[in-house]
Formats: C-alpha cells, sequence, structure tokens
C-alpha cells in the first residue's frame, strides 16, 4: 500500500477529483493548507497598504492505495492539476505499514 499526498491549487480540486474517479477512486481526504515553494508568495495592496503574502492557499489530497493503482492515480492528479504555471504543487509517494477499518476491524488492503 502507498500514501499519495497531492499539494494541489484550490481551483483544481473538482477536475483531480473527477480524474480519480474516472480511473476508479473515490475515497480521499481532503484538506484547506497554506504554503509556499519557489514562488516566495506575492504582495497585494489592501487599503492603500502593501503587504506581502508569504503563504498562499492550496489544498492537500491524501489518499492511501493498493500498489497496483498508485501510477494511475498520481498520473491522473498531474493531468487534472496541471496548469504549466508556477505554484502548480507537488505529488509526494509514501509507504503505509497498515491500515485498519475501524467499524469492521478489517486490515491492510481491505481496510482500503
Amino acid at each position: 500500500m502507498k500514501k499519495v499526498e497531492a499539494i494541489i491549487k484550490p481551483f483544481k480540486i473538482e477536475a483531480v477529483k473527477d480524474a480519480l474517479a474516472e480511473v476508479g477512486i473515490e475515497g480521499m481526504t481532503v484538506s484547506e493548507v497554506k504554503g509556499f515553494g519557489r514562488q516566495k508568495g506575492h504582495t497585494e495592496i489592501y487599503r492603500g497598504s502593501e503587504y506581502t503574502v508569504d503563504f498562499l492557499p492550496k489544498i492537500k489530497l491524501e489518499i492511501v492505495l493498493p500498489d497496483a493503482v498508485v501510477d494511475a492515480a498520481v498520473q491522473a492528479i498531474v493531468k487534472a492539476a496541471k496548469t504549466g504555471k508556477i505554484g502548480d504543487g507537488k505529488v509526494f509517494v509514501s509507504p503505509v505499514e497498515g491500515a485498519v477499518r475501524i467499524r469492521t476491524s478489517e486490515t491492510d488492503e481491505g481496510a482500503i
């Protein structure tokens, strides 16, 4: 099993969700987060004063998947989230040691 974490632009969440549904993935955890990478934020003017916005709003998507579908999921996320501009985000894949479904006590791939 692998955990796929994706940091994407907020307006891309629906496209990513639809792309994942097309490859058969429907369960996911979505969080609103803030962060920055190479873009280092931007400056805004509010009531005549200029200030720097260091942390930009992003969406963090987390999915635990069987090894067999990880590549398809990553490709779907990248294709749907890509705008070609700085700040598109990142996808991280890490191993998962185990999982337990609390309601039924199913373990590992049966739990996901």
